[in-house]
C-alpha cells in the first residue's frame, strides 16, 4: 500500500509527504489560477467601505452608546457632588449634620 521507504513505527511504512499518499491520481478536478498582478484586492474598497462601516456601526450603536452616556452622567454627577461637598456651603451643611447627630446621641 502506498509508497516505499523506511518503516514507520506507528503505521508500518512511509506513505509519502502530505497530499501524496500513494493512491491513484484523481481525475476531473479542475484548478484555476490568476496571476498576482491581475488581481485587484482593493477593487471597490472606498465605495463599499463607507456603507459597510455605517451598517456595522449602526448595528453596534445600542451596545456602545448607552454605557458611555451612563458613564458620562455618573462622572458629571460625581464631579458636581465633589465640588459642592468641598465648597463653603457644603462644609456648613456637613457641620450642621454632624452637630444634629451629636445632639441626637446626647439626648
Amino acid at each position: 500500500m502506498g509508497g516505499e521507504g523506511a518503516p514507520n513505527p506507528k503505521h508500518g511504512e512511509y506513505m509519502g509527504p502530505w497530499g501524496a499518499f500513494g493512491g491513484r491520481p484523481q481525475k476531473g478536478i479542475i484548478t484555476y489560477a490568476l496571476a498576482a498582478n491581475r488581481q485587484r484586492p482593493f477593487a471597490g474598497a472606498m465605495s463599499k467601505a463607507v456603507f459597510n462601516t455605517y451598517r456595522r456601526a449602526k448595528a453596534q450603536f445600542l451596545y456602545i452608546v448607552p454605557p458611555f452616556v451612563l458613564a458620562y452622567w455618573l462622572m458629571n454627577w460625581a464631579v458636581e457632588k465633589n465640588e459642592y461637598v468641598n465648597s463653603k456651603a457644603g462644609r456648613l451643611e456637613e457641620a450642621a449634620r454632624e452637630e444634629a447627630a451629636a445632639k441626637a446621641n446626647e439626648g
